[in-house]
């Protein structure tokens, strides 16, 4: 197959360096970037077609030069069609219920020769029976187009080209035409910071590395594959040029890809390109997770990370640059503030930097729960053994693990507060998990029965008086008024300056993870759900 050719270039669409302008529907701010096989650069011109391929009521007849030959993208439209489509499948991946796990279908991101991008879908029952092999060019006859999911887009236009009952696929081994190999849509911070955590369209990231997972970027770096594979993923302090430093966390598939491609190199890597990554608030934190269709490149992997290495080659004060704190660090306020800003109607989710000292811990409450060992619910008694309390977990047997879920009351200068401490903010209190300290107790408590409950250990007594600085998130119950307890996730001592730390997410539809952050959002539920519970007096 041959590729060293020049992508066909459209004369009626304006392009600039290294972007392709959008047209009527893409989102004004995406830029994105077509790369050929081996010549086409960032900085030359990309194809793309002049027509609108994101209206739904753009004609469907072929284009007169292509009338006795394929249909193009951008005359792909809602319907079916009897029509063959010459592409390139860039990536596939599968497409599961995020509650069942059940097979949805296959999802694709398709290119055509004047690099338009596409979705494809083949349902679950058709799925196995097309031979697809990333970077082959197809032709596909008969199709559904479909209209594309309005939630997690990885491509602009409105149709999805979706294999139906009289599709027929073959490969072209030797393409009459240049196919480009790829097609990029970069965001900057600035725009994921305005799209984060609306669901909408997926963004490729690229920039450079600072850490991962904690380590310094050195020559001789190894990584713990042992400890990624138990976790599910990893977490890469990144950098665009000198902007923001942000939190990329890679899970499932792309963790493993990142790790196969980190060790492939000679030296140690230092960009890093991810696409289709999902922009998050958390631990009150930018942050961006990989998705199931996210793929991971580096250094010399396509021209975006070559061109970036270039730059980054030529600017070595800016990679040598020690900027290891993620921005948007919680605001520092007194418990007065707090309050103030929860009673305020405008006021959403948020997290805050609170110093404060502990005054007791609270009485008439159990100081921690039984989760189940998979997901970190709420573990319920059955007749035989513990029931998961989530629907959606699929662990059939396991073991409970005691979680912290503990009523402090703290003060300071301005005002008095009850705090929740959850999951690993709770070691780091104590020093000890909680699972730690209720073995302990059972150990020294011989003839106590399995059902008895633990009474509050002295290493939670012992940090009364103390004064911590506690990163706390105001919720939706706090805003609603459901609750007035305000959920702890992180406890620093006092003098301790305050690292990008605060919370881990995933971006894998549907996947549970084991993180701090669905402990305590868990956790959270299990607090509201006993609240509810609990009689009121007076």
């Amino acid at each position: 197959m041959d590729h060293t050719g020049k992508s066909p270039i459209s004369t009626d669409r304006k392009t600039s360096e290294k972007t392709v302008d959008s047209s009527a529907s893409v989102k004004p701010n995406g830029k994105s970037i077509a790369t050929s096989a081996t010549v086409m650069k960032p900085t030359e011109k990309a194809a793309v077609s002049s027509a609108n391929p994101m209206n739904p009521d753009a004609a469907t007849a072929l284009s007169p030069a292509h009338a006795d030959q394929v249909m193009l993208f951008r005359d792909v439209s809602h319907g079916p069609r009897e029509a063959d489509l010459r592409f390139r499948l860039i990536h596939f991946w599968e497409a599961r219920n995020p509650n069942t796990k059940i097979l949805i279908g296959q999802e694709m991101l398709l290119i055509d020769e004047e690099g338009t991008v596409i979705q494809g879908f083949i349902p679950a029952g058709r799925v196995g029976i097309f031979d697809l092999v990333a970077g082959s060019v197809y032709n596909l006859s008969n199709f559904f187009g479909s209209r594309s999911k309005e939630q997690y887009r990885v491509a602009d236009h409105v149709a999805t080209v979706s294999f139906s009952w009289n599709s027929s696929l073959s490969v072209l081994e030797n393409p009459p035409v240049l196919i480009p190999d790829d097609r990029f849509r970069f965001h900057s911070y600035e725009e994921f910071r305005a799209n984060c955590d609306s669901r909408g369209d997926l963004y490729d990231y690229v920039g450079h590395m600072k850490l991962v997972n904690g380590q310094t970027i050195t020559d001789h770096m190894i990584l713990d594959e042992v400890d990624i594979a138990e976790k599910r993923h990893l977490c890469v302090h990144v950098q665009t040029h000198d902007g923001p430093v942000m939190k990329l966390y890679l899970w499932d598939k792309a963790a493993a890809d990142f790790c196969q491609k980190f060790k492939s190199y000679g030296n140690t890597p230092s960009v890093l390109l991810v696409t289709t990554v999902n922009p998050k608030h958390l631990g009150g934190t930018l942050a961006l997770t990989s998705m199931s269709s996210s793929r991971v490149f580096m250094d010399a992997d396509v021209q975006p990370t070559k061109d970036y290495l270039a730059w980054l080659n030529s600017n070595s004060d800016i990679a040598n640059r020690v900027v290891a704190e993620v921005v948007t660090k919680p605001e520092p306020v007194t418990l007065e503030e707090l309050f103030s800003y929860i009673r305020q109607d405008s006021s959403k989710v948020a997290w805050f930097e609170c110093m404060a000292t502990i005054d007791d811990v609270v009485q008439g409450f159990a100081w921690y729960y039984i989760s189940c060992g998979g997901c970190n619910s709420k573990a319920v008694k059955g007749h035989t053994s513990l029931i998961c309390n989530n629907k959606k977990c699929v662990k059939t047997e396991f073991t409970g693990v005691p979680q912290y879920l503990t009523r402090i009351s703290v003060y300071d200068k301005t005002e008095q507060a009850v705090f929740v401490i959850l999951g690993d903010a709770g070691k780091e209190l104590t020093g000890k998990h909680a699972a730690e300290l209720v073995a302990n107790y059972f150990e020294a408590n011989d003839g106590v029965g399995a059902d008895h409950r633990v009474p509050v250990p002295q290493a939670l007594l012992d940090t009364i008086g103390q004064t911590r600085k506690f990163i706390v998130k105001v919720s939706d119950h706090n805003l609603t008024g459901k609750t007035q307890t305000i959920t702890v996730t992180k406890i620093l001592p006092p003098d301790a300056p305050l690292r990008s730390t605060v919370g881990v997410g995933s971006g894998s539809s549907g996947s549970s993870g084991d993180t701090a952050a669905d402990k305590n959002r868990k956790a959270v539920e299990i607090l509201e759900a006993d609240e509810a519970k609990r009689p009121k007096s007076g």
